[in-house]
């Protein structure tokens, strides 16, 4: 079968998030299919932007379309998603002669990419799948307080009716997602699957790079001065409430708890001098390390936190990646939310806490900081089982497969 998936954000393991569809697109080429990527050469979330062009990575077929670069959410996201879409509308008929799809998929968080998705499936005479990330626009209207009257927001609503109404498969990460689906053109459940984020077991398969020289060194002072670590690993921005997390470790200034945050993101800065001026010493802040040196970072904490902020629109559902992580590297987890579905609580490994509450975030720390070790290690042994079964990407591969062939 061949796959034509559109993801404007797709990345690779050399260029950086997202992950999601190199992962999915790897597995199907596993299983005999070929598979091409159609992305724009500029993303916001990509550590590593490619050329324009062609690449071969792994047996995925990627596309680099020549977007102009942009930084934030401002008018130059828009110019980067107008270039990209209507690059692929104008040059469908030849992207259909030249990778004869059967499946073709829309995928890229905002909804616009749809309609050029379903120009290029009905010159093909393709089955076409809509891939739910985000709910757009309701996110930019819950999180950042968006006008549903904003013309952005009326286009994506209007993208995403026609994407519900006309798919003929839904796929979304979200597991809540169904009413919303209904209530907004999706005719009937027998088109919706649920696929969430997932695990790549190969990516555990072989011994851990080495951690860069000063966050081991950093880690290897907090274990000999006898504290507990409690680490984080990823975006650091607005979402990820990590402001929480500052003021949950003032009040635990004087409990032998040492803090490791790594990443980047626009409050990175921020966040770094909120700590220093708060004289919060056993707080340190690291700059993002690569994919390949995530399992040994992870493999040194105690506790790994990963916090939301209180919002609405996590009633449908939440799927981070870095919690994937946390659960296949054996971490006892803290999880500050509040959401239509816990994994934490669900593999019973870790603790669940009010989100956006610093006291019960602290308390939280304090109670997985008092288990014994060999406690918090039964609670890590239970979430790997957990993503071991129900998010491997070679498990999520084939029954996205079977919702894009679904009759």
């Amino acid at each position: 079968m061949n796959i034509l998936y559109l993801n404007h954000y797709a990345g690779s393991p050399r260029h950086g998030m997202e992950f999601r569809p190199y992962y999915l697109a790897r597995e199907w080429v596993r299983l005999g299919h070929r598979v091409h990527m159609l992305a724009a050469d500029h993303s916001h979330v990509r550590a590593t932007q490619p050329p324009a062009g062609d690449e071969l990575i792994d047996g995925i077929h990627y596309r680099w379309l020549p977007t102009p670069a942009y930084a934030g959410n401002g008018l130059g996201r828009v110019l980067n998603i107008w270039a990209f879409c209507r690059q692929v509308w104008a040059r469908a008929d030849a992207l259909v002669a030249e990778m004869r799809p059967d499946v073709v998929i829309a995928s890229s968080t905002y909804p616009m990419d749809f309609w050029v998705a379903r120009r290029l499936a009905r010159k093909a005479g393709a089955r076409l799948v809509f891939e739910v990330h985000d709910l757009w626009p309701l996110s930019p209207i819950e999180l950042s307080g968006m006008s549903p009257r904003h013309p952005f927001a009326v286009l994506c609503a209007w993208a995403e009716r026609n994407a519900y109404a006309q798919a003929d498969a839904v796929v979304s990460m979200l597991p809540k997602v169904a009413e919303h689906a209904l209530a907004h053109g999706l005719p009937d459940l027998s088109r919706l699957h649920i696929v969430p984020n997932g695990i790549a077991l190969d990516d555990w398969a072989d011994e851990p790079e080495s951690l860069r020289a000063d966050l081991a060194a950093a880690l290897a002072a907090a274990r000999a001065a006898g504290h507990t670590v409690v680490g984080y690993a990823g975006s650091m921005g607005e979402p990820n409430a990590l402001n929480v997390l500052l003021d949950a470790a003032e009040r635990l200034r004087d409990r032998p708890l040492h803090f490791v945050l790594v990443g980047g993101g626009h409050l990175a800065a921020e966040l770094r001098a909120q700590a220093q001026s708060r004289g919060l010493e056993r707080v340190q802040f690291f700059a993002p390390i690569p994919k390949a040196q995530i399992p040994s970072f992870l493999a040194a904490l105690d506790i790994a936190y990963i916090g939301w902020q209180r919002v609405p629109i996590y009633r449908f559902g939440i799927a981070p990646n870095k919690l994937m992580d946390y659960m296949m590297a054996g971490c006892a987890v803290l999880h500050s939310v509040q959401a239509g579905n816990d994994p934490v609580q669900d593999a019973a490994c870790g603790l669940t806490v009010a989100p956006e509450d610093p006291e019960a975030v602290a308390q939280g720390l304090l109670q997985l900081a008092a288990l014994a070790p060999e406690q918090r290690r039964a609670m890590g042994e239970r979430g790997r089982a957990y993503v071991r079964a129900e998010h491997a990407y070679a498990v999520l591969a084939q029954r996205f497969l079977k919702a894009c062939q679904h009759e």
